[in-house]
């Protein structure tokens, strides 16, 4: 079961935090987004961790799937960067893959809102259906 803490979720990589319940949370965070805004744009960021720039890329494809347009970083960066990065290019939310300061077994998931803070949780619930469509990601770096 995939439970957000504080300010996101958080698991043991290859045991609860896999490419499947990752995908399944982008999917929930493309649900609630498409249900707020159609032509949404979002940032996703990621740390150095184990295998946290292929997580972060299985985001961007379901959001691009979804029609939402990815800022997808082109290296590690800290969650600081990709909050500014939603105040600064005005878009509507941002991922963030890491598990802060988690032992490094294991990985998170941090949406971040528009306001770039901690997203809704009561809207990221797994498990809605599926919207189908077409978007883009494009890689950024922070400067």
């Amino acid at each position: 079961m995939i439970k957000f803490g504080t300010d996101g979720w958080r698991a043991v990589i290859a045991d609860e935090f896999t490419f499947e319940n990752v995908s399944k949370l982008a999917q929930a965070v493309a649900d609630y987004i498409k249900g707020v805004k159609t032509d949404a744009n979002i940032v996703i960021g990621y740390d150095t961790r184990f295998l946290s720039d292929k997580f972060a890329e299985r985001c961007a494809e379901v959001m691009a799937a979804n029609g939402i347009n990815v800022l997808l970083s082109d290296k590690p960066c800290s969650t600081p960067i990709v909050s500014f990065t939603i105040k600064m290019r005005k878009l509507f939310g941002g991922i963030m893959i890491t598990a802060s300061h988690n032992p490094p077994n294991f990985n998170g998931f941090k949406y971040k809102a528009e306001y770039a803070g901690p997203g809704h949780r009561p809207a990221l619930q797994p498990g809605r259906p599926a919207f189908f469509g077409r978007g883009h990601f494009q890689a950024f770096h922070e400067q």
